[in-house]
């Protein structure tokens, strides 16, 4: 009796799985849901329902870092810090990527140097596109947090019409990475770079229509920032944006946190790696895909 018992809740749970298993928003590949409760959510009182997002955090953080153990890991895989520039081949195209290695000395200062977490999101947007389970070409694009700007100039070379906002004082390096990059006869898409602060108001030009894909690497990163980076999800996504989140797995409390409140007002779904670039996975980062509900 004892072991049909387990042979049916191994089978209850094989089967939870493959119902977990869905596309979310314009990404046609498969990711594994984040589900508060799996039935009748919206006949829940609110109270519960936070209870049951809390819940589902806490159960992604800890499979994540009991499943990838993070810690054990190389960190920067794909990058050098240190280095002026960081080149990648994308696209048919040889990027050079400026970097200031002597801003990390500024505490708070972390986009004027690459993270794997943006190398290992272009080129998975690079290798879903190849294999059309992402569309670019023509699409609005608006990346959170561009940084050096690595994202933002895949998307264009990908088709996009792309928007890279950041903080005023990272502009400078974002526009020269731009400018460096993307002068290609034969660009498929556009890029533009315009100052955004997270909790302000967006620019109509952001907003009106609503983007087609927003894009965010290492943006989770402290508990600080959570609230404002979703207040600028909400007023940025319309039905039919999806968003693509990619982050380094530093602070389990920080990321857990993030899909607590981000569950409210998204439907969240993680990217297992088998979908990434081959050639660019790590077990530092996570890939999150995003819908409004």
């Amino acid at each position: 009796m004892a072991t049909e018992e387990i042979v049916l809740e191994e089978e209850e749970e094989e089967e939870e799985e493959k119902e977990r298993m869905v596309t979310l928003g314009s990404y046609k590949g498969m990711v594994r849901l984040l589900r508060v409760k799996a039935e009748q959510e919206e006949e829940e009182e609110e109270e519960e329902l936070d209870s049951f997002a809390a819940t589902a955090a806490s159960e992604e953080t800890m499979l994540l870092w009991g499943m990838q153990q993070p810690t054990l890991s190389k960190p920067n895989a794909f990058v050098s810090q240190s280095s002026l520039q960081l080149k990648l081949d994308v696209c048919g195209h040889s990027l050079a990527i400026f970097q200031s290695p002597s801003s990390l000395s500024t505490p708070g200062v972390t986009g004027a140097v690459m993270w794997d977490s943006g190398v290992i999101l272009g080129k998975f947007l690079e290798h879903a596109s190849d294999s059309e389970l992402l569309l670019l070409q023509g699409k609005k694009v608006v990346e959170l947090g561009s940084g050096c700007g690595l994202v933002g100039c895949i998307a264009a070379l990908l088709g996009g019409q792309v928007v890279l906002t950041d903080l005023p004082d990272r502009l400078r390096l974002l526009r020269k990475n731009i400018e460096v990059n993307l002068r290609h006869e034969d660009m498929r898409g556009s890029a533009k770079v315009m100052e955004f602060i997270w909790g302000d108001d967006p620019d109509l030009e952001l907003t009106e229509p609503p983007p087609d894909v927003v894009l965010g690497s290492d943006v989770i990163y402290s508990e600080g920032a959570v609230l404002d980076l979703l207040s600028t999800l909400r007023q940025l996504c319309g039905g039919e944006t999806t968003i693509f989140l990619a982050g380094e797995l530093r602070n389990d409390a920080v990321l857990e946190y993030f899909l607590e409140c981000a569950m409210k007002d998204f439907v969240i779904g993680r990217l297992d790696q088998r979908q990434w670039h081959p050639d660019y996975c790590s077990s530092r980062v996570v890939l999150y895909v995003l819908v409004k509900k």
